[in-house]
């Protein structure tokens, strides 16, 4: 199924601003709540990113009463309203009409607060709270779920995940984000559902994954994410019956996003190189020698199932050969080693490795006392000869060249040259021998 990109981001919204249309609302005759995400954060004692606000004044009535709107999803009810310099997403109370596509209602009804509440995902997120009285209104249980550190879907799980079928990420993402526990019935109703995120698209699937797998919670996240055998839809180009599993490895270690950088966020293209070695793990006895699906063709999937962008995709690669540089050569060379510190990528390729079980990177120990002093020397220095240089002491350009000017160059990190004049006779020598 093809739905539209993910929108971009909203500006941080600001409390103060939020209050200014609910009173404004107020005023002028109508019920009007902060609802959502906002109201959850603010029972668990977190400062809400934006502010959105349900009310059961129309939309057109909401754009008369605000010069700066706009109608960004007036068939659902809704409408943006600038206030200051906050962007404030003001819905009518609605509940939905039938979905067909897994994603979107075909329509909406305008309804009551407790129809509203009804409709959406889970009880965490079907509060509302009346600013101006300091209350919260809940119909659906969240606050009780909230204290008992409870995910739970609305009503039932079943009907909740057939409706939207994106509800299945943004479970593991609530769970794991605040450390919930998902109760049975809802639990039974993911693993039941699983397939179905096939058919929401790549972009939608991305935007959850990065703020799940970014964050510091990405272990548990990620462990949702298997359990529930998420990864084997989202990562169809890696999970099949290509290479025959050894589960005894898995049972022994702990998960690679508990290891990667702990305690502090990470770079999507970093979260998506842990994928492919988690899945390499789960296949292979040692790393020595790299899984049957290479790098290229973990990037490439991960670009056609994600929609990855450009810097992630280079992101990913680079961190994966970067790693791979590190695990194939059980004596890798000093210019090999400062070739890869000069790749911008080598600080996740080291994170990376750092996480690896110590029997899958025998040689990590080596390494980790190599780099630091490696990189207080000039490890990238600018070549001494190029192939302008070649071609003025008469060599004819072709593909000897970049072998010519590869190997002089490592000769030139290990300072086995050190002047222009000796590389140049080096490249010279090498150009004689072939």
């Amino acid at each position: 199924m093809s739905e539209a990109p993910a929108p971009p981001p909203r500006p941080r919204s600001d409390r103060d601003d939020a209050l200014v249309v609910v009173r404004r609302l107020r005023e002028a005759g109508h019920v009007a709540y902060f609802a959502g995400g906002c109201v959850r954060d603010q029972l668990l004692g977190l400062l809400p990113k934006d502010y959105d606000i349900a009310t059961d004044a129309p939309p057109q009535r909401v754009r008369e009463l605000f010069t700066k709107t706009d109608a960004v999803g007036a068939a659902f009810g809704v409408i943006l309203v600038r206030q200051r310099k906050s962007q404030i997403e003001v819905a009518t109370f609605r509940t939905d009409l039938e979905y067909r596509d897994g994603r979107r209602p075909e329509g909406v009804r305008f309804a009551t607060a407790e129809q509203d509440a009804q409709r959406r995902d889970f009880t965490i997120n079907g509060l509302f709270y009346d600013p101006v009285d300091e209350r919260v209104i809940d119909y659906v249980g969240g606050q009780a779920d909230l204290k008992a550190k409870v995910l739970r879907a609305i009503g039932n799980p079943d009907e909740r995940f057939a409706e939207d079928h994106l509800r299945l990420l943004r479970a593991v993402r609530f769970a794991a984000r605040f450390g919930l526990t998902i109760e049975p019935a809802t639990d039974d109703a993911i693993a039941r559902h699983a397939r179905q995120l096939a058919r929401i698209s790549p972009e939608r699937i991305a935007e959850e994954l990065r703020a799940m797998l970014t964050p510091p919670t990405r272990a548990a996240a990620w462990a949702m994410i298997r359990r529930y055998a998420l990864d084997a839809v989202i990562f169809r180009f890696v999970r099949g019956p290509a290479a025959p599993a050894h589960p005894e490895v898995a049972a022994h270690r702990a998960p690679i996003f508990e290891c990667v950088t702990p305690g502090q966020p990470i770079p999507f293209g970093l979260a998506l190189a842990a994928t492919a070695v988690e899945h390499a793990l789960s296949r292979l006895a040692n790393l020595a020698n790299w899984p049957h699906v290479s790098v290229l063709q973990y990037v490439k999937a991960a670009r056609q199932a994600l929609r990855i962008s450009n810097d992630e995709s280079d992101q990913m690669e680079g961190t994966l050969y970067g790693l791979e540089l590190l695990l194939k050569h059980t004596s890798p060379t000093v210019a090999m080693l400062k070739r890869f510190l000069a790749r911008p990528t080598a600080p996740l390729s080291r994170a990376l490795l750092a996480a690896l079980p110590p029997e899958l990177a025998v040689h990590r120990d080596h390494l980790e006392r190599s780099l630091p002093d490696l990189e207080q020397t000039d490890y990238a220095p600018p070549p001494l000869i190029t192939g302008d240089d070649l071609t003025a002491a008469g060599l004819t350009p072709g593909p000897l060249f970049k072998r010519i000017l590869d190997a002089v160059y490592d000769a030139q990190l290990e300072d086995r040259v050190v002047t222009k004049e000796q590389a140049l006779k080096l490249g010279m020598d090498l150009a004689r021998r072939q």
